[in-house]
């Protein structure tokens, strides 16, 4: 078979992560095989209580239930640090309006200078949050969140970095003193003929954790070219690897394209694990077999990354760019200019 042409997305029980070093280490070279070739899987059995995923998912169906104008309350042109809630087409994603509103809340540390460089450090800062009655406990149900999650995420780059054949605290030691992790709050409608709820692309962090809800929509871009649909699974997470962790471990780990495409209304939340904006995105010193699977490869030789705004203008294909950024920041900040021109022009124009 073709490297990377799955024809459907690995279930994987994370029990595993709780138990000794025997357990993690077989955990650890089944994840080897499937974030080499997928990029992609379907947890279960991971520890995060299913009642709070429920009840993100009620606080979401509140806030989307609310007028205009309450919503507006935490619009996200009125956050230098970009974050808050977004009308439908507002990001844009390979210079293409994502169908989708949702609300972006970001790790929070103290505020940076407006003028502060690098420039990326402009993106620590408060998040927006309703008026408690509003949605009575929803910032306590959301700081909860990101605890219990940013946990499983821990445990996931542990087994990771046992996958690389390196110690088990190595990649959580990039994660430094100012870790910067996303939670999105997302709200589909059906998707028009023709666009996409979000269009083609990779994420642009460590790893992905997605309650995807009860609704069909998310699909995976195999290396045959074919779009592979996600199964939706009771009590699970869809698992997916982003850039950052591609390209520090040299292309051997994989960033998979994937959309969403729904033709029934369809919320998600997704978390986003992070580390400090500083993060050098230095080689991992993986073996030199594993090196050696990548260069024999040629879709892991040549992966890339997304395309800026410019690059996508220019003919750069929308997932093929050869330019690599150097630390975390830089790679969001190019995120938000090339998702969010309109926003970066009205806080930082150039």
């Amino acid at each position: 078979m073709q490297s990377g042409a799955f024809s459907e997305i690995p279930i994987v029980d994370l029990g595993p992560l709780r138990q000794g070093p025997d357990a993690r280490a077989k955990l650890a070279d089944e994840l080897r095989e499937i974030c080499h070739e997928v990029g992609f899987f379907i947890a279960t059995n991971h520890g995060v209580d299913p009642k709070l995923v429920d009840s993100v998912f009620d606080a979401m169906r509140s806030f989307y239930a609310l007028p205009t104008d309450q919503k507006q309350l935490i619009d996200k042109m009125a956050s230098r640090h970009f974050r808050g809630w977004e009308s439908l087409g507002s990001e844009y994603t390979n210079n293409r309006p994502d169908m989708r509103e949702q609300i972006d809340l970001w790790s929070e540390w103290p505020a940076r200078d407006r003028e502060v460089t690098p420039n990326y450090l402009r993106l620590l800062g408060p998040n927006q949050w309703l008026p408690n009655d509003v949605i009575p406990g929803f910032r306590a149900l959301l700081d909860e969140y990101f605890a219990r999650l940013g946990e499983l995420g821990d445990s996931l780059l542990r087994v990771f970095s046992l996958s690389l054949g390196l110690d088990e605290d190595h990649l959580t030691g990039y994660f430094g003193d100012e870790p910067m992790s996303l939670i999105k709050l997302i709200n589909y409608p059906p998707t028009p003929a023709g666009q996409a709820g979000v269009n083609a692309h990779h994420d642009a962090g460590f790893v992905t954790l997605l309650a995807a809800g009860h609704t069909p929509g998310l699909q995976v871009g195999n290396s045959n070219g074919e779009w592979i649909n996600v199964p939706t699974v009771e009590d699970a997470f869809v698992v997916n690897l982003g850039e950052m962790l591609q390209g520090i471990s040299g292309n051997y780990f994989v960033a998979t394209p994937h959309r969403v495409i729904t033709t029934e209304p369809r919320m998600s939340v997704g978390y986003f694990h992070g580390p400090s904006l500083t993060t050098a995105l230095d080689p991992l010193p993986i073996s030199p077999q594993l090196t050696a699977a990548v260069a024999a490869s040629e879709r892991h030789a040549n992966a890339g990354f997304m395309a800026s705004s410019s690059e996508t203008d220019a003919g750069v294909g929308d997932m093929s760019s050869a330019y690599r950024a150097s630390t975390y920041g830089e790679q969001l900040w190019n995120y938000f200019s090339r998702s969010y021109p309109k926003n970066m022009e009205a806080h930082y124009p150039t």
